[in-house]
């Protein structure tokens, strides 16, 4: 048996592999068009053409003609069904299923075979799992459904029309790159955004710090104190809360590093996981304590309103070019002092800004000491913050609660800016 023959029974082998996963699918959920014997046979049929196709050197002729060949064929066996049952309701997904695993059988003659059998076990999944989808869409109301919509109009229709080019006086303005840091805390924020709504405002304690935290940590210690203002008797879960959303913050801050500057986070992460582990150990203390009690979870905003995306674009530019001039300027001094004003009400600016200048090559670009610093100060003005809105709003007690459950993060990254090693 020669390379050929044998490459070619290896895509036949998966594409009837394939085929029997989706057939399989469709004969359990009953369908009357195609089932485990008709879906490996066109999965095949879409591989055999396609290198009858590569052979004949016909440039994919053959395989649009075999396509609507199966196309025409299944619509004369749906309008039979049709008519011998006198059903009005005109589903497709058993269609739509036969002529993509057609295109799929197709696709494995070329080199990209884990695309073809990714594609095709989603597909098996997506076929099974109906009902659950279904349930899905129906818990969507109209705002849910216009945050998802504007977050694909950012990141879908907005970012690929931006320009991919360096402006500014010190060349940091990235049009493209900073629009895409925008998709990036979108996604994140709504991604925390959907799953709230499904597991509602009773998520409990600690679903609800962390889910507050993937949202946003300020205005949840905003929402908690307002709660604890009107009801004192909720100050010792409102801090258990608060601490967990502030916890939540570092995880945040390390996906972003992760996404930024990849290459450096190995070297940023290690300062800044020791003060996340601190702030989490706190929050658990917190929280069992407490863990007998439970609490709802105030309603949450859209976090995908064009607004906020077009704040944060000026935000995260704003900082970028901040840390580049006070570095010009002004040396390290500076650069502390930029993060301080920025960590105070929002993290994400910071972190990425630091992130993207630690990864430039040029005389713009700042050290991974100073970028882990920087973010770590950032932060600890974020807690500093969080206390003195917590103690405005939400009264003493609350404060003494938050302050306590504060004391462990704050110290321990005084700890790490002092005694870790910078090298």
């Amino acid at each position: 048996m020669n390379e050929t023959t044998r490459v070619l029974f290896e895509q036949l082998g998966i594409a009837l592999g394939l085929g029997l996963l989706v057939g399989i699918q469709r004969q359990f959920a009953e369908s009357t068009l195609a089932g485990v014997r008709t879906f490996p046979i066109v999965t095949v049929l879409g591989t055999l053409t396609a290198q009858l196709d590569r052979e004949l050197e016909a440039h994919g002729w053959l395989v649009a003609a075999a396509l609507v060949g199966v196309a025409i064929v299944v619509g004369i066996e749906k309008a039979r069904i049709l008519l011998r049952q006198r059903r009005t309701d005109v589903g497709l997904t058993t269609e739509a299923a036969l002529l993509l695993m057609f295109v799929l059988g197709a696709y494995l003659v070329s080199e990209e075979r884990i695309v073809a059998v990714a594609v095709g076990a989603g597909v098996a999944v997506l076929l099974q799992f109906k009902s659950e989808l279904h349930g899905i869409v129906a818990r969507l109301g109209a705002d849910d459904l216009r945050a998802i919509m504007t977050f694909a109009l950012i990141s879908c229709i907005v970012l690929p029309l931006l320009p991919n080019q360096d402006y500014g006086p010190f060349e940091v303005l990235n049009p493209f790159q900073i629009w895409l840091m925008v998709v990036l805390i979108v996604g994140v924020s709504l991604t925390g955004y959907i799953i709230y709504k499904f597991f509602g405002r009773d998520a409990g304690t600690v679903l609800g710090g962390i889910l507050g935290g993937a949202i946003s940590s300020t205005a949840t210690s905003v929402s908690y104190a307002r709660r604890c203002a009107l009801a004192p008797e909720t100050a010792r879960l409102a801090a258990v809360v608060i601490a967990i959303a502030s916890a939540m913050v570092y995880a945040r801050v390390l996906i972003e590093i992760a996404v930024v500057a990849p290459q450096q986070f190995s070297q940023l992460a290690p300062p800044i996981l020791a003060v996340m582990l601190a702030s989490a150990l706190a929050a658990f203390v917190a929280w069992w304590q407490t863990r007998n009690h439970q609490t709802k979870m105030p309603e949450q905003t859209n976090p995908t309103e064009l607004k906020s995306a077009v704040v944060f674009a000026g935000l995260y530019a704003g900082v970028l070019l901040a840390l580049a001039a006070a570095k010009h300027y002004l040396g390290g001094g500076g650069l502390y002092a930029v993060a301080v004003l920025s960590g105070l009400t929002d993290m994400d600016a910071i972190t990425i800004s630091t992130a993207r200048l630690v990864g430039l090559s040029d005389g713009h670009g700042i050290s991974v000491t100073n970028g882990w610093r920087l973010i770590l100060v950032a932060s600890l003005a974020n807690l500093g913050f969080k206390l003195a809105i917590v103690s405005a709003i939400g009264g003493r007690t609350l404060c003494r609660r938050v302050a306590t459950v504060f004391a462990a993060p704050l110290i321990v990254g005084i700890l790490v800016l002092g005694l870790w090693p910078s090298g």
